[in-house]
């Protein structure tokens, strides 16, 4: 071998054939679609599939008479939608109350939920001995099936062996008598209660989440400001969380909106008038009058309503933000 034949640089290498170079790049344009094709399926099938035979059904006159052959139910097109909010009929008009039930429920759960779940996460924000371990307690009602925390609220309630009456009545003598929690008025501040409890560890876990983000250098620049715990908090801390609060509030307004678990389990098949939450009213009027028309027409109103004030809050909150920046 020469010395020219060794400092000649090697030959390159042959081009891949034309159909080689087509299949790498579909595999790697395609790979990422394939590998998202199982959940999207199980999506179409969970959801969305359900989503549209609810509002198929809702265009018929489904009843118990047409159970085993749904199919066959007679197309009454918007018959059911002006039956649900005829509201001089009586169907109508318990549908408007849940519908009243069920906005100032949700108002008063979302609210608490998150100003109980703000300052427990800004009140363990700094370190302290015990902090991990109080974190840890504040989250076990969430971490708790929603069945169990609902059934152990129904004990506390109960009106005569219960311990919630056992320490108003008997330790601290606000009442005379025992009152009830789960009938009558009081019904909706025991479902507020419960649902409060079981939801307000999300608001401080999310909360405590967005505070980590929050760079330390605002806080010392403040400080040397000479602002104090309030004005830190209104101008530091508040301004910085607004992301996450807007996330937060939006999660916790359709959850409580839907929930269905807690007043089921707190008041059985039938709930109070004073607790009689939308999803309950869907429920009775599906499975216990049989006109399963008329429900799926209501569950589609629901779902109206959730996407138009969804999409209202999304667009307020994102001008909001433009305008801020």
């Amino acid at each position: 071998m020469t010395v020219a034949e060794v400092a000649r640089p090697p030959a390159p290498a042959p081009a891949p054939p034309r159909a080689r170079r087509s299949w790498v790049r579909l595999r790697r344009v395609g790979l990422p679609y394939l590998l998202l094709l199982p959940a999207v399926v199980f999506e179409l099938l969970v959801h969305v599939v359900p989503m549209l035979v609810g509002i198929f059904m809702s265009f018929k006159q489904l009843t118990q008479f047409f159970i085993r052959n749904w199919s066959a139910a007679p197309f009454t097109g918007l018959a059911n939608y002006r039956f649900a909010l005829d509201f001089d009929g009586a169907v109508g008009r318990q549908l408007l109350h849940s519908f009243t039930v069920t906005c100032a429920f949700t108002v008063l759960t979302v609210g608490l939920c998150w100003l109980l779940g703000t300052a427990a996460a800004v009140l363990t924000q700094d370190p302290f001995r015990g902090r991990g371990l109080l974190r840890t307690y504040f989250l076990v009602p969430y971490a708790l099936p929603a069945y169990t925390a609902a059934i152990t609220w129904e004990f506390l309630f109960q009106r005569d062996n219960g311990l919630v009456n056992h320490v108003l009545v008997d330790q601290l003598h606000l009442f005379a008598e025992p009152p009830f929690w789960l009938l009558g008025g009081n019904s909706f501040a025991a479902l507020v209660i419960t649902a409060v409890w079981r939801m307000w560890p999300f608001a401080f876990l999310v909360v405590t989440a967005g505070l980590q983000n929050i760079p330390g250098e605002l806080y010392e620049a403040a400080a040397i400001d000479g602002a104090g715990v309030w004005r830190r908090l209104r101008s530091v801390t508040l301004p910085q969380l607004r992301p996450v609060n807007q996330v937060l509030i939006l999660v916790l307004f359709l959850w409580n909106f839907n929930d269905f678990n807690t007043p089921y389990v707190l008041f059985g098949n039938v709930a109070p008038p004073e607790a009689n939450l939308l999803s309950l009213q869907i429920y009775d009027t599906s499975f216990h009058s049989w006109n399963f028309g008329s429900g799926s027409a209501m569950s589609v109103l629901l779902l109206l309503f959730l996407l138009l004030v969804t999409s209202a809050y999304l667009l307020a909150t994102s001008r909001r933000g433009k305008a801020d920046a």
